[in-house]
């Protein structure tokens, strides 16, 4: 069965349950399984601060996860219309990847979450596009032929799927963002799938 990378990193818990459902929509196709990973915090200090495997949750990434996977999903929170620093911290990491062109020609999407409707969604989903672009990865967005897209008053952007948490992390995913996650998620798998065909 192929598998796609969902990767995200979470701090208050809204991008690890967006990211449960872009998985659930990419298994949504036939063949397809979403393999979930995350991104351990990083310090502002020179000691480690998290333990090498986490407590709870998905798995922290390995470079062999992006190498194994026909496609990925990227995940991050806003910060300052930017992704989160532990996601850049993970790619800055990837030269080695790169030099190889591991991801060129494979699908990637992004989703990400804010506290504000406008507190960079859009900018933080074109900030995760630019390294896998540099990768090579072929960018999948959301379409308008999804109704929601349309008629959301919270989250969601033809660039990928968003999520408006509210200044205190306490708003649920709306019936239109869960929707759009899945969505993008399958949208994914089929690209993936009909691009993995030899």
């Amino acid at each position: 069965m192929s598998e796609i990378l969902v990767l995200y990193y979470s701090h208050h818990g809204a991008v690890k349950q967006m990211a449960q459902l872009v998985a659930r929509g990419i298994e949504q196709v036939d063949g397809v399984a979403a393999r979930v990973r995350t991104v351990p915090r990083v310090s502002s200090v020179a000691e480690a601060i998290e333990p090498v495997v986490p407590d709870s949750g998905a798995p922290y990434v390995e470079l062999k996860d992006l190498e194994e996977c026909i496609g990925m999903a990227l995940g991050s929170p806003t910060r300052f219309g930017n992704m989160a620093a532990p996601m850049k911290y993970f790619w800055d990491g990837t030269g080695g990847l790169w030099m190889k062109g591991v991801l060129a020609g494979k699908p990637a999407a992004v989703f990400t979450s804010t506290s504000s409707m406008h507190g960079g969604q859009e900018t933080t989903l074109m900030s995760m596009m630019l390294p896998l672009m540099h990768h090579g990865m072929l960018i999948v967005g959301i379409p308008y032929t999804e109704p929601e897209l349309l008629n959301t008053a919270s989250g969601g952007t033809p660039y990928g799927a968003s999520h408006t948490a509210g200044v205190s992390s306490d708003q649920p995913i709306t019936e239109h963002e869960r929707k759009l996650c899945l969505a993008l998620g399958k949208r994914l798998a089929l690209t993936a799938v009909k691009l993995a065909r030899p």
